[in-house]
């Protein structure tokens, strides 16, 4: 069994991981979502009805490479369930080897103009992919803790439940899960906000940081725990 502890770490490192390449891909690539499927559906019905307005290719294709990503991410727990092994290591691999695509081809087609360039275009799609296996592992395999990438969920029930304690009618299990929320939340908005400035200040180079977290989480012998 995990120590709270432990969980706390993980979801803290999986919601700022999430909100600074959510952030760094969103300023890089003017304006793409690598995880924001809400943002990818207005992009698509906006281009649907008024053409002349079409975003570009890559925030498009943006939507399909993040299905890929869980797809990817799902065949590889289906694999490990079928053999017997534990599925959390091999997904953060995948997550780190689709995130080291993004910040290579990033870094090598930079600078970055509004006509994005073909590493650039393969960047933010590796991205998008990232985000997808993310998603993918924090359903399937991370179900102990709050969503590390869909905030707008997490941020709900954490003002119910502190508004719950707040008129006095918490319990127990109430307190533990305002805990569990609050954490991957302030993460996430601490990563958005280093995002923004490491990216104005290193560029792609800046994508090193959350590789680094996912290396952590591959080194630490409490991640291949379900």
């Amino acid at each position: 069994m995990k120590t709270i502890q432990f969980q706390r770490v993980q979801g803290v490192g999986m919601g700022f991981l999430a909100g600074y390449v959510d952030t760094l891909g969103f300023i890089a690539l003017f304006g793409l979502f690598t995880a924001h499927v809400t943002g990818n559906f207005v992009l698509i019905a906006a281009a649907l009805a008024d053409p002349a307005q079409t975003p570009s290719l890559l925030k498009l294709l943006a939507f399909p490479a993040f299905i890929l990503g869980v797809a990817a991410a799902r065949l590889l727990v289906a694999g490990c369930e079928r053999r017997g092994a534990p599925a959390t290591k091999p997904v953060y691999l995948l997550q780190l080897v689709l995130l080291l695509g993004f910040m290579v081809c990033g870094m090598l087609g930079e600078p970055v103009s509004r006509n994005v360039n073909a590493l650039a275009f393969t960047a933010g799609l590796l991205g998008a992919a990232a985000m997808g296996a993310h998603s993918a592992a924090s359903k399937l395999l991370l179900t102990h803790l709050a969503p590390t990438s869909m905030m707008t969920g997490n941020v709900t029930q954490l003002v119910i439940d502190t508004v719950d304690r707040l008129r006095g009618a918490a319990d127990a299990a109430t307190k533990a899960r305002c805990a569990k929320f609050f954490w991957p939340v302030l993460a996430f908005a601490l990563g958005c906000v280093a995002a923004a400035f490491a990216y104005r200040a290193f560029g792609f180079v800046a994508l090193i940081l959350p590789n680094a977290i996912l290396c952590l989480h591959l080194w630490l012998p409490e991640a291949e725990e379900k």
